[in-house]
């Protein structure tokens, strides 16, 4: 297939100016002089393609460039060095309020980003009922949108967006402002949007979802683009590498340390290190610990959150019954789970070691632990339930409920 976004070398810089001394003098002498630049390169040297017809996800630490990559792709902002070219008509929805104007109301905004996209205003009107349909603001569009709330923003920015039917869309993060119901008319979009082979570009911190729509992820730091691939590794070299670097996830680490996490690995059935797990397949967790001092009922715990930090499951051995051992110098507790029955996703691992009456905590790591799940049965969701089928009759039926 083509490539319908290419760059090449693609970077951008901003000067910054520095302040004036905060005096009379400093501000008459200030402006007799020039007053020094200093440039910061928010992107730089950024090669990459997107193929006609793809769903690639942007994610990365805040300030790592995500954003001017966008806009640099939607030709809101210039490039200066390198190229970025993209082919076929673009729509965009990179921030509240963009190609919006303040002063219009929301039916002069829907004609006004009409126009600029080229769109026949004949056109724009026939399709204008689906756009406030979809949107939900019926009883808004005749109000000037600066009184509008930005989750009434992003409703018509993006009905606007997908109903003009472009070959690519750039979004970036603005979904997260929507309420829950209409992120998922927005998502159930996306999939009709994806199924027609249109070309979609999103920034978003939400991980789930970017595994669950993206083709290719592209890994930003720092400017660069770090790493391009498939989204389960993407998101698992995210989480280990820049993990707590102005993301979603935020790690944390307590206690008292009487006994101490020491080391973790994570291992397949056949006790190999990996962060990659198959579903149906079993996973062990291998905790290495060391107590200060001699430890009675110690109790060790678990828990699995998903990169959205949806908390999926947690335990303990005491939970469970199984007797922990007086715990004197060094040792390892290995944790199973057999088979393992998280379907495709990235996941986040939390441990703990505490006291029998929960009342303290000598170590725990919260959200520490990334890794991922490869799942080829087919099945959806998070998590495999096992489930059957069965031919009944109606007399069966009937007599169970007798």
């Amino acid at each position: 297939m083509n490539s319908v976004i290419q760059a090449r070398g693609l970077g951008k810089c901003y000067r910054m100016r520095g302040h004036a001394p905060p005096t009379l003098f400093g501000a008459l002498t200030g402006r007799m002089r020039r007053v020094r630049a200093s440039r910061f390169w928010a992107l730089r040297g950024v090669d990459f393609d997107v193929r006609a017809g793809q769903t690639v996800g942007v994610i990365g630490p805040n300030g790592s460039g995500k954003s001017s990559l966008l806009g640099l792709v939607a030709g809101t902002i210039a490039p200066t060095e390198g190229y970025v070219r993209a082919e076929g008509r673009l729509a965009s929805l990179l921030e509240l309020g963009a190609g919006f104007h303040p002063d219009l109301t929301g039916r002069e905004n829907v004609f006004l980003n009409a126009a600029i996209l080229g769109i026949p205003r004949e056109d724009i009107r026939r399709r204008y009922d689906r756009i406030v349909e979809f949107a939900g603001l019926k009883d808004f569009m005749d109000q000037p949108v600066k009184n509008y709330s930005s989750g009434m923003y992003v409703r018509l920015g993006f009905a606007v967006a997908v109903e003009l039917d472009p070959d690519i869309l750039l979004i970036d993060e603005v979904l997260a402002v929507g309420d829950v119901a209409f992120q998922l008319k927005c998502l159930d979009r996306i999939r009709a949007f994806q199924r027609r082979g249109k070309t979609l570009l999103f920034v978003s911190h939400a991980l789930q979802t970017v595994e669950e729509f993206c083709d290719e992820v592209f890994l930003m730091y720092q400017g660069r683009l770090a790493a391009k691939g498939p989204p389960d590794e993407m998101i698992l070299r995210y989480l280990r590498e820049y993990m707590g670097e102005g993301g979603p996830i935020f790690t944390q680490e307590f206690g008292t340390r009487d006994v101490e996490i020491r080391d973790v690995r994570i291992c397949d059935a056949d006790g190999h290190e990996t962060g990659i797990l198959e579903t149906g397949r079993p996973m062990r967790v291998d905790v290495a610990w060391e107590a200060r001092r001699p430890i009675d009922h110690a109790v060790f715990g678990f828990s699995v959150k998903t990169a959205n930090g949806l908390y999926v499951f947690g335990s303990n051995t005491q939970i469970i019954g199984t007797p922990v051992p007086r715990l004197e110098g060094r040792g390892i507790m290995r944790l199973v789970l057999d088979p393992l029955t998280l379907l495709q996703g990235s996941y986040l691992l939390s441990l703990a070691i505490h006291s029998a009456d929960h009342t303290v905590q000598f170590h725990r790591r919260e959200d520490w632990y990334p890794f991922a799940v490869h799942n080829s049965t087919g099945a959806l969701g998070l998590v495999h339930l096992n489930s059957r089928w069965e031919t009944v009759s109606e007399r069966e039926v009937g007599e169970s409920t007798r």
